[in-house]
């Protein structure tokens, strides 16, 4: 799940006690002088207002990590290297991994169309699932309108008093295309680009409908069981983080006012879009080994590295199906993604080989230079 622009925001604010706690020693099989740079990137985040951050890199010397900050302002507990924390949209990534896998399976074609598996469903005043293919909800060239850009959600859930009075609300993903349907879609099935978190709560209803089991489901029992990923979960309705966690927190509308605890929230606002928790070392793992070809077949990976020019958000690449990739100044080229949501900022990137890889969380939404950390790391 993307965070709205009402959310991030620079900042000058130095956080006292992220900056007096004392910052977690590096650790790995090597020391933390080879990614002395990328420290420095996560302390310059810090200094920017972060309350804290985690990192861990996978390369051919092994895995090293860090943290900077305090994972909690109340207490001055700092970051932990295993922190599990909200990944956001990085959920998209493992969503379009399963639709690649039913694909290569013959269960489905990424051309059908969402009418032929979710029929009604996406609608109105404009939409037409007739004319929207699955490729297109994945690579967000469908046009659908974005549920989180509607002004009664950002209400409910991007201002203070909206998400006091409904973090624990559940939300079905029916209710979530619902939202969507009221508006005109951005524009025709493939005629631009346009990220909309709409598209994957779409996606995940038609893993539903192919498999007969939930998105979630078939996550865990395709990727997360798989790879052994022990820290990765897809919470549903949970509220809480499981330990070890840092507390997350936002300053909602106003990037220079007070900070909030946000913690606890139903995640079910974000559902397919951007649900899912995990850790750094964890998302190195899921991506070194989707983009090293040990979770798809060398076709649905080249079709998931089949892009378009990404046009509206505040970054350079392009956008395949549910992976994002771009060029650092160094020349270095990376595949991944970023994901936001309420107090969580992170970031999951690696080489084309999956050799070399970087994940990263900010626990608070405000403010906050990945592509900073990645330069420092790559670069």
């Amino acid at each position: 799940m993307r965070a709205r622009t009402t959310l991030v925001g620079a900042t000058a604010v130095l956080l006292a006690a992220a900056l007096a706690a004392p910052a977690a020693a590096a650790t790995g099989s090597r020391s933390g002088g080879g990614h002395a740079e990328t420290r420095k990137a996560l302390e310059a985040a810090v200094a920017a207002g972060v309350p804290g951050a985690t990192a861990t890199v996978r390369d051919v010397h092994g895995t090293w990590s860090t943290t900077v900050g305090v994972g909690d302002l109340r207490t001055g507990a700092p970051r932990s290297a295993a922190d599990r924390y909200r990944v956001g949209s990085i959920t998209k990534t493992f969503v379009s991994t399963v639709l690649l896998q039913l694909e290569a399976e013959g269960r489905l074609s990424l051309d059908d169309s969402v009418e032929k598996w979710l029929p009604g469903v996406v609608h109105g005043h404009g939409h037409d699932g007739r004319r929207i293919t699955v490729r297109q909800l994945l690579d967000h060239t469908s046009g659908i309108y974005d549920y989180t850009e509607d002004e009664g959600f950002g209400r409910d859930y991007f201002t203070k008093e909206g998400f006091d009075r409904h973090r624990y609300v559940t939300l079905t993903p029916g209710r979530l295309v619902a939202i969507a349907m009221r508006h005109e879609p951005d524009f025709a099935p493939g005629a631009s680009w346009r990220y909309s978190n709409t598209n994957f709560v779409v996606a995940g209803m038609v893993i539903q409908k192919v498999t007969g089991h939930s998105y979630a489901q078939e996550i865990t029992r395709r990727i997360i069981g798989p790879l052994h990923l022990r820290a990765t979960s897809l919470p549903g309705t949970r509220v809480t983080v499981p330990r070890p966690s840092s507390r997350a927190y936002s300053k909602f509308t106003d990037p220079k006012g007070p900070t909030y605890d946000v913690t606890e929230l139903n995640p079910s606002l974000a559902s397919s879009a951007g649900e899912m928790i995990s850790n750094s070392a964890d998302l190195d793992h899921f991506y070194s080994a989707l983009l090293a070809g040990k979770l798809l077949p060398p076709h649905q990976l080249k079709e998931m590295k089949t892009t378009v020019e990404i046009k509206d958000l505040p970054v350079t690449g392009g956008y395949g199906l549910g992976l994002m990739e771009t060029t650092l100044s160094c020349g270095v080229h990376v595949w991944g993604h970023d994901g936001g949501i309420h107090g969580s900022t992170s970031m999951a990137i690696t080489t084309q080989d999956g050799r070399h890889s970087l994940a990263l969380n900010f626990n608070g939404d405000w403010t906050g230079d990945a592509r900073a950390v990645a330069e420092a790391e790559f670069c």
